[in-house]
């Protein structure tokens, strides 16, 4: 099996829990794969310098864009069920993993996003003097992710 170093980001898959179907795992572009480090400061009495001490981990949301498919895809239905559902059910959670794949398609990382759910929904702008695809944009927040 060849690994080109380093290798590229085009080429990946996603899947999400409880929910088949090629056009819910086809995604032109995947962001918010991040985590940092929250800090505080903390002053010493009678010291001219603050001492930063670490708080909690944040994690950024992730974001899936793909071209708009139809409204009765598990994936749009779920987004549209939470969003515009109100808070008279609980919202329904999924794992959401995405994998970097290799030039033979064999998963070279893999991040697995626990407890997510959709929080904003949106379609790029829709302008008759441009030659583009409609982009559909889900953003999701989770409580964590895992490396694999």
């Amino acid at each position: 099996m060849a690994t080109t170093y380093p290798p590229v980001s085009f080429y990946f898959k996603l899947s999400f829990s409880d929910t088949s179907g090629s056009a819910d795992a086809s995604f032109k572009e995947v962001s918010g794969i991040a985590m940092e480090m929250s800090t505080d400061d903390l002053a010493e009495g009678g010291v001219m310098y603050k001492h930063r001490i670490p708080t909690a981990v944040k994690y950024s949301n992730l974001i899936l864009k793909r071209g708009l498919v139809p409204k009765n895809s598990a994936v749009a239905k779920w987004c549209m069920d939470t969003l515009t559902g109100g808070f008279e059910e609980a919202i329904e959670t999924k794992s959401i993993v995405v994998s970097l794949l290799n030039e033979e398609g064999d998963p070279l990382q893999s991040w697995s996003f626990v407890n997510a759910w959709p929080v904003k929904w949106s379609v790029s702008d829709l302008n008759s003097m441009n030659n583009e695809i409609a982009i559909e944009s889900l953003e999701f927040a989770y409580s964590y992710f895992e490396s694999k």
